[in-house]
This record gives structure tokens, C-alpha cells and sequence, in this order.
């Protein structure tokens, strides 16, 4: 499994709780989406199994070898102590493979569902097959439908004997209070760039260092956030942004450019992380200002912020957009 990289002090204290022997039934794991919230969660289900199974050999922190029985159940999906609720293919009404066999570019359901929440019921009906603990991870939590949530809530105010909930959130602030109030909260932060250098090698040590500094701070603290973007030449749109901003682009020349970077169906996924980036650029620029400069970058900011967050619910046109962007970008121009 992956490696958990820059969340030291949050796999620190479950540890502790791990090892106290008084482990809280229900944890919340929180933080930005991206920095590895749902890979803890799995990685720390197949420990918890593991160690309640057989402890002897394991090494230390939250690894399990292959070689565990605990570990050769859970990598076919078969363990019977572990339940996974996440968001099924939409033509799906339940899981019948792991979730890394899915089609990649298949469309995901809205929602978590009752019916999911309730399919736990029979779990929770017998004890434990090969130990005394069993672990339900749901990722996301925040992807629950509200009856879902309810139905969820009973077995948080009741938790079955021996059953561990791992919640995986990106937006703690929107469930439900009691649900919040019945969970040991887990933060995890957004990663600094030492940290998203390191995870982004990891994952594929075949990018270049320019192509990391590009991902790290394209990613802004999330991994997720920056995988999702490699392979869109988003370089390249750095690079008319920069040009944008050291001179106005007076000419519309890479205003123009950066519409056609972002233009046609097959450019949407670049079209999209062009919407996310440009805030963020001017962001990143207006941290160097003040006074009248600083004004004017937060001003525009904030119009490309309301463009990017209306462009797709209206289908607004991408390159009508991108030249708009730019305008915006230009006004960086000192």
C-alpha cells in the first residue's frame, strides 16, 4: 500500500491510541482532499485486523506484510471483518470487484446510499470472524445521503462490540453535529512542498524536477490535487499566466493562446485545472504586494475566483473564458 508522506504528527497519535489499548470506537479522519486521508484509512484497517489476528512479526508503525493472513484477505477483497462504503459505479447496486478494477473513466454514483449503510447490519448481526475487532471504513463520510447519515448515526450511538469506524472527510464542517460529536477527530494538513516533492516522486519517480515544481505547486498542499493534473501541460499555461502578468499581454497574443490551450473536448480535463489554477496564480502573486498592488490583485482574484466557480454550471464557452482569465491575470501587471 502507499505511504502515508508530511502526516507525522496525525499517524503519530492513532498510534498512541493504537498501542493504549483504548482505542475510541469511531475516528474522524479530516483534512484538504488530496493528502492521503483515504490511504490511512485502508492502510490502518489492514493493521488493526492484523494485530487483533496476530501481532507476532508485525513491524513497526502500520505496515502489514503480504505474508499475513489478514493481509492476503484483505488484498482480494475478501476479508470478512472489513467493510469499505464509497460512492459504486452509477449502473452498479453493489460492489462485485475492488474498486482499482473499476473503469477509470466511469461515471461514480452521487451519493453513498441507505442501502449501503444498511447492508452493515448483517455484519454487525454476528461477531467477529477471525478476531475481536472489525473495521468500516467510508470514504467519504461527507458523501453520505442524508438518511444514510442517519442511518449510520444509530451505529455510532450503539457501536457494535468490537467494530472500528474509520471516516474519511474532506468538509467536517457540513455532517451532521452528531456525528462529529461521537468521533475522536484525526487532522491531517495540507502537505508543505518539501513533503508533496516526496509523495509526487514516490508515486511515479519517473518525473523530471521541473515537472514536480511545476505538480507541487499546481497541488497546493494535495497530492491528489496535483496527480489529477499531471499530464495536462499545466507548464505551459504557467508559463502564459507568467507572461500575462509581467507585461498585460497587450497584443492578446497569450490570451488567445491560452484559449486554444484549453479548447475542444479533448482539452476539457486542461480546461478545468486552467479554472482551478488561475485563482490560484493570482493568489500566489498577490502575496508579494502591498498597498495599491495588493488591492488590485485581491480585486482580481476575486473576479477570476466567481468566473471559475461559474463557468461550468453555465457551459460557458472555454476560450471565451480563458481570454477573460487572462484579462484578469493581466491586471498583475505592474
Amino acid at each position: 500500500m502507499t505511504a502515508i508522506i508530511g502526516q507525522d504528527a496525525a499517524l503519530a497519535q492513532f498510534r498512541a491510541a493504537l498501542d493504549s489499548g483504548a482505542l475510541h470506537h469511531a475516528w474522524l479522519i479530516a483534512g484538504p482532499e488530496g493528502t492521503g486521508k483515504g490511504s490511512f484509512a485502508r492502510i490502518a484497517a489492514l493493521r488493526m485486523l492484523a494485530e487483533a489476528q496476530d501481532a507476532d512479526g508485525l513491524p513497526p508503525g502500520f505496515s502489514a506484510p503480504p505474508s499475513h493472513p489478514a493481509a492476503h484477505y484483505f488484498a482480494a477483497g475478501s476479508h470478512p471483518d472489513y467493510r469499505l462504503l464509497d460512492r459504486l459505479p452509477a449502473d452498479a447496486k453493489e460492489r462485485t470487484k475492488p474498486r482499482g478494477e473499476w473503469d477509470p473513466d466511469g461515471k461514480l454514483a452521487r451519493n453513498i446510499s441507505i442501502d449501503q449503510v444498511r447492508s452493515l447490519q448483517p455484519l454487525f448481526a454476528t461477531a467477529p470472524s477471525m478476531s475481536q475487532r472489525r473495521v468500516v471504513v467510508i470514504d467519504a463520510i461527507d458523501d453520505l445521503e442524508r438518511a444514510a447519515a442517519n442511518a449510520l448515526l444509530k451505529n455510532l450511538e450503539e457501536p457494535p462490540q468490537g467494530t472500528i469506524f474509520l471516516l474519511v472527510s474532506h468538509a467536517p464542517g457540513r455532517l451532521l453535529p452528531t456525528i462529529r460529536s461521537r468521533c475522536r477527530l484525526l487532522r491531517f494538513t495540507a502537505l508543505d512542498d518539501d513533503a508533496m516533492a516526496a509523495a509526487l516522486r514516490a508515486n511515479d519517480p519517473s518525473l523530471s524536477d521541473d515537472k514536480i515544481a511545476t505538480l507541487v505547486k499546481a497541488g497546493e498542499g494535495s497530492v491528489g490535487h496535483a496527480l489529477h493534473m499531471a499530464g495536462l501541460d499545466l507548464g505551459a499555461i504557467d508559463d502564459m499566466l507568467s507572461a500575462i502578468a509581467r507585461d498585460g499581454d497587450p497584443t492578446n497574443t497569450h490570451r488567445i493562446a491560452l484559449g486554444r490551450a484549453v479548447s475542444g473536448k479533448a482539452a476539457q480535463p486542461r480546461y478545468e485545472a486552467m479554472l482551478d489554477r488561475v485563482p490560484s496564480y493570482i493568489a500566489s502573486e498577490a502575496r508579494t504586494r502591498r498597498g495599491q498592488p495588493l488591492a488590485e490583485a485581491i480585486a482580481a482574484w476575486e473576479a477570476a475566483r466567481t468566473l471559475a466557480a461559474s463557468a461550468l454550471p453555465l457551459s460557458l464557452d472555454p476560450a471565451t473564458v480563458a481570454f477573460e482569465m487572462g484579462g484578469h491575470v493581466a491586471r498583475l501587471a505592474r
